[in-house]
């Protein structure tokens, strides 16, 4: 039997451009415990991301709580849902988090100056400025 993969975006965003209504629609999506966590373990999944019951027991949270955590971090562009035959895939939106991450840190440097972090999960994640660890 032939299988058929179906790719649904459920919202998309111009990710190179971040303004102020996007920022703070990203920022008050993840200004909940739930939804903070989800998106750090989908950042930490990669691009393949990971189906909606196995996040719902990672997290220990209720099907119906989560659908809703989802919907929230769909419709401000911080993650993707596609569809694997029956199954609900959700990633992280890498280039909406660096673009956040950018605005936030826009003048950091001074003027003009790139030195916000950013995350390829190709490559790894790195950052202007050096990293220390404690001894």
């Amino acid at each position: 039997m032939p299988w058929k993969i179906h790719l649904i975006i459920v919202e998309t965003w111009n990710i190179l451009v971040m303004d102020e209504k996007r920022a703070i629609a990203a920022l008050g999506a993840l200004a909940q415990e739930t939804r903070l966590a989800l998106f750090r373990l989908l950042v930490t999944a990669g691009p393949a991301g990971l189906r909606a019951g196995v996040i719902a027991e990672r997290l220990g949270v209720q099907p119906s709580s989560l659908s809703f955590h989802l919907a929230q971090l769909v419709h401000a562009g911080l993650i993707t849902q596609r569809r694997l035959s029956r199954q609900l895939i959700y990633s992280a939106e890498y280039g909406a988090m660096n673009a956040l991450l950018a605005y936030l840190t826009e003048n950091c440097c001074g003027r003009d100056a790139d030195c916000a972090p950013v995350c390829d999960p190709a490559v790894g994640c790195s950052s202007a400025a050096p990293k220390t660890t404690a001894a």
